[in-house]
């Protein structure tokens, strides 16, 4: 078993390194969201290559056979643990949680925590590539005409209607791929922080009118959030939904303007 923290936030809130080397879960490793990613890409977090993704996790003591538990420590509870759970998946690897409730429940019910950094022994991971957990803007294009499958984005209703403004940098007005279903990811958890009931969950899908038999992405503002909705199907038994990587933030750069809408 590898325990992996995999916290991101804002620098000018907080910081997330520090705060692992602080006090963390005993025996875990910080999970470098900003290093194991596509450094090349002109958007956030988009998922490294094969080769980088297994160098990064086998320094981290991951091979094909470790169990690999992520968590966070943000306040919500999760918040980017499901994308580094869905990256292990999208590079071929079964054998991965998310810790439910997150850190802040980890402390909250008592369980030790450890300033120490323990030096885990390098691994071989081999990561393969599984494109059907994956879309590209291309095939995200292709589906606004061909409806071929149903498309659910994460984020807060206000950016998806584009009524709020987009508070982040980089220069994105708000608004939607047509045709998308705004479930912002939030409605999936408990007060507490943790992952509602199955039945929660399917009833979330079903008033949103999505259809859990049928092929699904996931999108948001840039592929953290979207990862929520395929961690809270997959506790559905779906295992295959898809997250676009480069979500709105691509979109809003090459998408043509009819192919964004807002009010």
């Amino acid at each position: 078993l590898r325990v992996l923290d995999a916290s991101w936030y804002p620098p000018q809130e907080r910081n997330a390194r520090q705060e692992f080397k602080e006090r963390h879960i005993p025996g875990a490793s910080f999970f470098d969201i900003e290093e194991c990613r596509d450094q090349a890409s002109p958007y956030d977090f988009m998922l490294p290559s094969e080769s980088h993704f297994a160098d990064y996790v086998g320094r981290l003591g991951v091979s094909n056979d470790t169990h690999v538990v992520v968590y966070d420590g943000d306040e919500l509870g999760t918040f980017y643990a499901p994308r580094a759970w869905w990256m292990f998946r999208a590079f071929g690897h079964k054998e991965v949680s998310v810790l439910n409730g997150g850190f802040k429940n980890w402390v909250k019910e008592g369980h030790p925590v450890t300033a120490e950094v323990s030096q885990p022994a390098p691994a071989v991971f081999k990561a393969k590539l599984n494109t059907a957990l994956l879309k590209t803007f291309e095939e995200m294009m292709q589906n606004v005409g061909s409806l071929r499958f149903q498309v659910v984005d994460s984020r807060p209703e206000g950016r998806f209607r584009g009524t709020e403004l987009d508070q982040g940098n980089g220069g994105l007005e708000s608004g939607h791929i047509p045709g998308a279903v705004n479930i912002p990811f939030h409605l999936f958890l408990t007060e507490t922080g943790h992952e509602k009931s199955i039945e929660e969950i399917q009833q979330i899908f079903r008033e949103k009118k999505v259809d859990l038999s049928k092929p699904l992405t996931a999108t948001c503002r840039k592929g953290v959030t979207a990862c929520q909705i395929a961690l809270a199907a997959y506790l559905c038994g779906k295992r295959d939904v898809a997250v676009y990587d480069g979500s709105w933030s691509e979109w809003f750069h090459r998408a043509p303007p009819r192919y964004k809408v807002s009010e």
